[in-house]
């Protein structure tokens, strides 16, 4: 089983949305983002974009996944957004799928509402089980 990782903003709505999961999981926070995790994880993370998309992933976010370390165990990411930004709700995830090869496992708003809950509980419970099965 793998572990989660995190990143809030002040809004604190993946907080809640993590929270709210019930796992464990370790906060990216600061300057410094923290020490290396030292177990497969998937991160859970914000949208921050203007209206081109630019600056979707948060700069905490960017320098955690720089070290090697962090980034060799990333399994996958879940995003979090707000659907009033259209084309580019939950545009995180995409990003850091694609830069980081490996799949975005959900998205969801704002805090997330209790179907998004169970669903990624599920969903992850389902994730690490399939990931262990083939990893061995």
């Amino acid at each position: 089983m793998g572990g989660l990782v995190y990143y809030s903003s002040r809004s604190g709505n993946t907080a809640r949305f993590v929270q709210a999961l019930g796992l464990p999981a370790d906060r990216i926070a600061g300057p410094d983002a923290g020490p290396a995790p030292t177990l497969p994880f998937v991160l859970i993370c914000p949208t921050f974009a203007d209206g081109e998309g630019r600056g979707a992933v948060p700069k905490q976010v960017i320098r955690f996944l720089n070290d090697p370390a962090r980034r060799d165990l990333l399994r996958g990411v879940i995003a979090g957004g707000n659907r009033n930004f259209g084309t580019t709700f939950a545009l995180a995830g995409d990003v850091i799928a694609r830069k980081c090869d490996v799949p975005v496992l959900y998205r969801f708003e704002l805090a997330g509402t209790a179907t998004d809950i169970a669903r990624v509980r599920d969903g992850l419970d389902i994730f690490w089980r399939t990931q262990c099965l083939t990893t061995a």
